[in-house]
């Protein structure tokens, strides 16, 4: 080495000494082909997705599924495609073989699924792997076995055309891999949704799913796109989609969105394709949720199924090694796309329909068809929930077995200048209440201060607490009986995680029993969401429980659904209030254990002191 750099020879004898003090070497090929494993196969789902994509390719209408034990035991993945030869079949189970791509132009043209080459050797590496395939000019099929990457035999076999793969006892031998494998309803759940995200974008494939010898999705070919979409997303949002549409030289678009009384809490049923493939990609997404400015409420995300169709050279899905993620050549102009297709559907849907829609928004997915009750689920009377003082004296703060709910402040509404000194005020009764603001807003005034409290907000909290303390007290809630119980349908994903929350649901006063796949049965709610739409409730208790993580008991997962379950119980902005309705509504946050937050952080109350307003008004200097 000289002045810090390598010498030539020093360097040809560095890649040329065998010396056992060397640090660098080659990796042997199987080692190699378990750290490509490792960036292709996350889990089960991984498979699943690689194997139905190359079915795809293969040009099938006809895909078959089979899975054991959530993935662990068995993947199977069948099709009636063009199959292969022998000597193909050998060629597709080394690295970096693939009939997609030939030269570097094609790398830059891709209009294929699959391209990388990667699949099935990685796979191969960490599983008891067999595949059997014949084209249309071969007489006899091709079955090879390989085992942890070493082929253990190749065979002539009956079969018909296409390729059929078996992956069995996946990661059997990469154990520290295995053991990261989730339960299998969860793992499931993944490959389901997998299939699922697939199945919407090719309507003229049979896609056929089953576990454990069960069938759980059957997906005839279809010509009406929206029937697949309906059918895999829910029945029940069939006249909540509308449709979209756009063509320029930078991308042409087609899908469905749905209207804002159907938005979800997280952005799982955002569903994007490009040319096909399903991606993740956070600027459509951004793009798609500025397009219903004003019509979301924040935290709130759309479900819809957005189709772009990119000139290939425009487009780079080679950048991460599952082909999830993709880079445009014209970002800006996709993204304004995106943003302007959902813009220009609410110019054109029918007047009554978008009217519903911007209501149902307004009123957090209340529906139109149940209004809320003028009178509000609670009263001056309704002295057994310990939210009144039995004495008509001075108030005084009661102490509680609810333990103080800390919450980070939202950003995104910071709290007044002077919404520290609230902390002063000791008593919600003493509160003159003078009036309603915007139906939103109730004034009061205490001593020589005005101050705003927001009727849903501070429901929420009053809501909030009750249902917490009932939880901790095993106090059994007060519940009403559905006359006509209500079925509801989840996500893959979100079924397994919501039956195993059923025991808590129950003892918060829902009662909810699971009807089998992937539908619930809603036979009783408590009292103060009888008057409210359920299925929203559900899919966002079940969604934000999976997003947060869940297991039997988790008090941080419970607390989210209760927090949901305060806000759509909660009364709405805009909803008029009596003046006895607004006391009662005051009164009560003086026996909340926090007062001055709703349970997502944001204020309940803003003071403004008789001083402020007189400088603002300049009689004071």
């Amino acid at each position: 080495m000289v002045n810090g750099q390598l010498t030539g020879q020093t360097t040809t004898n560095s890649f040329n000494t065998k010396s056992p003090m060397a640090r660098i070497q080659i990796l042997p090929e199987i080692l190699s082909n378990k750290i490509a494993a490792g960036e292709v196969v996350e889990r089960p789902a991984s498979v699943v997705k690689e194997l139905v994509e190359n079915a795809v390719d293969a040009g099938s209408d006809r895909i078959t599924i089979d899975i054991e034990e959530g993935g662990r035991a068995l993947i199977q993945v069948s099709d009636n495609g063009c199959g292969m030869n022998r000597d193909d079949a050998l060629l597709a189970i080394e690295r970096y073989a693939t009939s997609k791509i030939a030269s570097e132009s094609d790398l830059f043209n891709i209009r294929t699924l699959g391209f990388r080459g990667e699949a099935l050797p990685s796979i191969a590496s960490v599983s008891k792997f067999t595949l059997v395939t014949r084209d249309e000019a071969s007489e006899a099929a091709t079955e090879i076995r390989v085992e942890g990457g070493k082929v253990r035999s190749v065979n002539p076999t009956g079969a018909p055309k296409g390729t059929m793969i078996s992956i069995r006892q996946l990661f059997f031998n990469t154990p520290a891999r295995r053991k990261f494998l989730k339960t299998v309803p969860t793992e499931l759940g993944h490959i389901a949704e997998t299939v699922s995200s697939i199945a919407l974008s090719r309507p003229d494939i049979r896609f056929r799913l089953t576990h454990n010898g069960r069938i759980l999705k059957d997906w005839h070919i279809i010509n009406d796109p929206l029937a697949r979409v309906s059918d895999i997303l829910g029945d029940d949002l069939n006249r909540r989609l509308y449709a979209i549409s756009l063509e320029n030289d930078a991308v042409s678009l087609t899908g469905w969105i749905g209207d804002p009384s159907v938005a979800r809490s997280s952005s799982g049923r955002i569903h994007t394709f490009v040319n096909g493939r399903c991606i993740r990609d956070r600027g459509v997404a951004y793009a798609l949720i500025d397009g219903y400015r004003g019509r979301l409420m924040k935290g709130r995300y759309p479900v819809a199924v957005v189709h772009l169709t990119i000139p290939p050279g425009e487009v780079d899905i080679n950048v991460h090694p599952t082909k999830h993620e993709v880079r445009f050549f014209r970002q800006r102009e996709v993204y304004a796309a995106v943003r302007t297709a959902v813009e220009d559907a609410w110019k054109t849907t029918r007047p009554s329909a978008r009217q519903e829609a911007l209501q149902a928004a307004e009123s957090f997915v209340t529906p139109p068809s149940r209004p809320v009750p003028a009178i509000l689920p609670f009263s001056v009377n309704e002295r057994q929930h310990g939210y009144f003082r039995a004495n008509s004296g001075p108030a005084r703060r009661e102490t509680s077995e609810v333990g103080t709910f800390q919450v980070a402040p939202d950003p995104n509404h910071p709290p007044a200048p002077e919404q520290p000194a609230l902390f002063e005020l000791a008593d919600f009764t003493s509160f003159d209440v003078i009036g309603q603001f915007r139906r939103t807003y109730i004034l009061c005034e205490q001593g020589n201060d005005l101050l705003l409290i927001d009727q849903h907000a501070a429901h929420e909290r009053i809501l909030y607490e009750r249902f917490r303390r009932a939880r901790l007290s095993n106090t059994p809630p007060v519940v009403q009986k559905l006359l006509i119980p209500e079925t509801i349908e989840t996500g893959y994903r979100e079924s397994p995680v919501l039956e195993r929350m059923l025991p808590d649901l129950n003892a918060l006063g829902l009662d909810i029993e699971h009807f089998g796949g992937n539908t619930f049965i809603v036979k009783a709610v408590p009292d103060i969401l009888a008057d409210r739409e359920l299925r929203p409730l559900i899919t966002d208790m079940a969604e934000t429980a999976l997003a947060h993580g869940f297991t039997p008991g988790l008090s941080e997962a419970i607390d989210r659904c209760i927090i949901l379950m305060a806000c759509h119980g909660a009364i709405r902005a805009h909803q008029p209030l009596a003046p006895a309705e607004m006391k009662a509504l005051v009164a009560q946050l003086d026996a909340c254990e926090n007062p001055w937050t709703c349970p997502h952080g944001r204020p309940t109350v803003i003071r403004w002191p008789e001083k402020s307003l007189e400088k603002h008004f300049k009689r004071i200097v």
